[in-house]
């Protein structure tokens, strides 16, 4: 079993559809090992976003991902980084695959309603974040 790491965005806590993604993501069998729900403030946005801080879009992103409430999480399952992405679909919302999150729940590039970790290394720094070992249900 392997771990990866998800933030479900503000516009799908704004949107009221965070409920329908977890059902996505338990469908597809994800075992939640840890979340919360949680804002993000400048510091903690600016700490995980670090890596885009260079990037044209660095701004507007910060504005928008401490802009309202998240939820963050820690999922399990075999192969859990690939088949995260697989499930949430492409950055851009309109090239995302039918069915998957981002297709039908985003908007933009920016507003694409959940973020998924790119590789296994990178969704332990994510998960880091936000939770330690000891949160993780067992």
């Amino acid at each position: 079993m392997n771990r990866t790491f998800t933030i479900i965005k503000p516009d799908s806590m704004r949107a009221g559809v965070e409920g329908k993604i977890i059902d996505i993501l338990l469908s597809r069998g994800f075992r939640i090992a840890a979340m919360r729900a949680t804002r993000l403030s400048e510091q903690k946005a600016g700490e995980f976003y670090a890596i885009h801080k260079e990037k044209p879009f660095f701004g507007e992103l910060m504005e928008y991902m401490t802009s309202g409430q998240v939820i963050v999480a820690v999922l399990e399952r075999d192969d859990a980084v690939a088949e995260l992405r697989r499930t949430v679909g492409a950055t851009n919302p309109q090239k995302a695959e039918p069915g998957t999150i981002r297709a039908m729940f985003g908007t933009d590039v920016t507003m694409n309603a959940i973020h998924a970790s790119d590789s296994d290394e990178n969704a332990k720094i994510e998960a880091a974040h936000f939770f330690s070992e000891e949160d993780y249900c067992l």
